[in-house]
């Protein structure tokens, strides 16, 4: 079983194009807002992060103030090598701890521990060459910033209270005489954990932003959906209704028709048959009685057939003009215009290029319908006494004008549906028709756009131009007695 094919219908196209930009620009600007929050908020939370260091480095800058302050009554008078001084110093330092990680440590120059009150395994060994578990050195890099005279330094050091490595910063001065590194330090989890508060709640409104976005989206694909399905609903009744208007204007045409050609057959053909018949019933009779005028009876009713064959030669062309194919456009206008005449009396001038088929079959039925209707409302309401109908090629196309000198449409250009017929005929054809008022008179412009015009057969597509022949026919009108 074959699945049916999707079908890019004229209302999806609308939708997409109206949806897709929409989307596309909605997308963009969801990208540049995060973009944008995502920068200042980085911007905000570096800024936090290097205040709260430095409120971290302040802080134990003023822890080791206060254990160089607490020892200097014993270390400002000793000599380098007074041991007692020493150990009094490390039992002073070891006894200032704080909170619960903080403590002081001492390294002398060579990188022995001499002081770790909370990380006792550390004391007495030498630790030069330490390095966290990210290859940072420790140790070496504390003496080399104490032998400066003091300074910053941060690592990865495991806490005392749980043994897991954690972001720490120290400060360290030292003591020339004694050739000691002296500091503390602090853990950062307060100043990460509050940086990794902030980027989470930058993420949160980043995403809570997103969601707005996508609900303004969603509402406006949806407003956009609702207006282009109530168009098209509307477009819709509107195409219905004009189709069954179409559809009962084609039933009032064929009907009209119907009708013409049922009263011509009555009142014609209809009539010349019984008329034949009557004859011939007549020249029977006269041959059974040997009556000398029965040939008389013959004759007439072989007129009076051919009469009948002539009617309905008439109405066959009417229905569908032979030399329209045969000749093509300007043979079957200008038998036309002359049937028009005899019928009429109506003085009738036809002008045409001798197109020799190069119109194409719709556009020649379509200006020959046009010519047809427009003779036949100059008979039925024009008052017209002579008529010009002009046929000719262009650049842009051909165009047939018909113009009289009768009283005019007046209002009746909408309301008429012959012209409704004529202006359908061309705009199937894209073409155009115009209908004015002359001088007096009306005039009617009928064009087709030159993709209804042929190519020579020997040659690419030329436009027909005025220069070729032309065909100039005028009729005069009857008299009475013909």
């Amino acid at each position: 079983m074959r699945l049916p094919r999707f079908q890019i219908t004229y209302a999806r196209k609308l939708f997409a194009l109206a949806t897709v930009p929409l989307i596309l620009a909605v997308a963009a600007i969801s990208l540049l807002v995060a973009h944008q929050s995502r920068t200042m908020a980085n911007r905000e939370i570096a800024d936090l992060e290097r205040q709260m260091v430095k409120a971290k480095q302040a802080e134990l800058r003023n822890y080791v103030q206060l254990a160089r302050a607490s020892i200097s009554a014993t270390y400002n008078p000793a000599p380098p090598d007074d041991t007692a001084a020493m150990l009094r110093v490390t039992q002073t330092l070891a006894a200032m701890t704080y909170g619960t990680e903080g403590y002081f440590f001492v390294y002398d120059y060579d990188g022995t521990n001499l002081v770790a009150p909370r990380q006792t395994e550390l004391i007495t060994r030498n630790w030069a060459g330490l390095a966290d578990s990210e290859g940072t050195p420790i140790v070496d890099t504390l003496i080399e910033k104490a032998r400066e005279g003091g300074g910053y330094h941060s690592y990865l050091w495991p806490k005392p209270s749980t043994g897991e490595e954690a972001q720490m910063i120290s400060y360290v001065i030292g003591l020339q005489d004694w050739k000691w590194a002296i500091g503390t330090g602090v853990f950062l989890d307060d100043v990460l954990n509050s940086v990794a508060a902030s980027r989470a709640q930058v993420e949160e409104r980043v995403r809570r932003t997103f969601l707005y976005i996508f609900a303004i989206a969603l509402a406006a694909i949806l407003l956009v959906f609702l207006s282009g399905l109530t168009i098209t609903i509307r477009e819709r009744r509107l195409a219905d209704a004009k189709l069954k208007e179409l559809t009962q204007r084609i039933f009032d045409t064929q009907e009209e028709e119907r009708g013409r050609v049922a009263r011509e057959l009555h009142d014609g053909i209809s009539q010349m048959l019984v008329g034949a018949r009557y004859a011939l019933e007549l020249a029977r009779r006269r041959l059974k009685s040997g009556d000398p005028k029965a040939p008389e009876s013959v004759d007439k009713s072989l007129d009076m057939l051919g009469q009948t064959i002539q009617e309905v030669r008439r109405i066959s062309r009417d229905l569908r003009p032979g030399l329209l194919d045969d000749l093509g456009l300007g043979p079957a206008l200008q038998h036309l215009t002359e049937e028009f005449q005899k019928r009429t009396g109506i003085e009738t001038v036809i002008e045409t290029v001798v197109f020799r088929n190069r119109l194409d079959e719709e556009a020649k039925i379509a200006l020959y319908r046009v010519a047809q209707e427009a003779l036949t409302n100059i008979e039925r309401h024009a008052d017209a006494s002579h008529v010009t109908v002009k046929l000719a090629g262009h650049r842009t196309g051909a165009t047939l004008q018909v113009m009289d000198n009768g009283c005019g449409i007046g209002d009746d250009k909408s309301r008429g549906l012959g012209l409704r017929n004529m202006a359908e005929r061309m705009e199937q054809l894209d073409g155009t028709l115009t209908i004015r008022q002359g001088a007096p008179g009306t005039v009617i412009d009928a064009t087709v756009p030159l993709k209804h015009i042929l190519p020579p057969a020997s040659g690419g597509p030329v436009a027909p131009e005025r220069s070729q022949e032309t065909i100039s026919h005028t009729t005069q009108p009857r008299s009475a007695a013909e």
